[in-house]
């Protein structure tokens, strides 16, 4: 006789798991983060909070758990799964498209609700924000050192430049203006910081 136990009870644990990622997900779009609760979670999604327990130590770590599975989605809906930047030839324009690909991910509810309440959570919770850098942020700006390391090597960047540091010149604002709400986020506001970023401030 076969024994199917194990296999089922992963099943179950994969449907549970994804509940609980779209529960979270919901809650925090909904109410935002503050009155998103553990209780709240388990409720919607079917389970008994000591199921959450079980698996993360926090609500903290349930969103970012439950965000790095929508992204991962996203990009597999849009066939982008491994993700690079695209090198045109054109480094420009690559920087802007993906820059602009950007702002419509921040301008959506699914995307900005839980990516403001990480963030936010981050500068309270320093172990939380680590976790954030390291398995979110980093790994999206290294998609960015890749493509000016490449534009160094065809001559259209200095090759002098330190590229983990140059893409905190268009990366950094967009941040910063959209936490912050210092101004609109906007193609054109991000085209224009590569611009800046690639050409300066100085006369040509």
């Amino acid at each position: 006789m076969v024994d199917t136990s194990a296999p089922e009870a992963t099943r179950r644990s994969e449907r549970a798991r994804r509940a609980i990622h779209e529960a979270a997900l919901a809650l925090v779009a909904e109410a935002g983060y503050r009155k998103t609760t553990i209780e709240g979670i388990a409720a919607p999604a079917g389970v008994g909070k000591q199921t959450i327990y079980r698996w993360w130590p926090s609500k903290a770590e349930v969103l970012l758990e439950a965000f790095l599975d929508l992204v991962e989605q996203h990009a597999r809906q849009a066939r982008n799964v491994p993700y690079e930047i695209p090198d045109t030839g054109d480094v420009a324009a690559d920087l802007k498209a993906v820059l602009r690909a950007t702002v419509d991910q921040l301008l959506d509810p699914r995307f900005a609700a839980p990516s403001r309440a990480l963030a936010a959570e981050g500068l309270v919770d320093e172990q939380l924000g680590r976790r954030v850098v390291a398995t979110l942020l980093e790994p999206q700006l290294q998609l960015y050192v890749r493509r000016l390391r490449a534009a160094q090597q065809a001559g259209q960047v200095r090759a002098d430049v330190d590229p983990r540091i140059a893409l905190e010149l268009f990366v950094s604002p967009l941040a910063q203006r959209w936490l912050q709400h210092t101004g609109p986020v906007s193609h054109a506001y991000t085209d224009t910081l590569v611009d800046y970023a690639l050409h300066g401030l100085a006369p040509r």
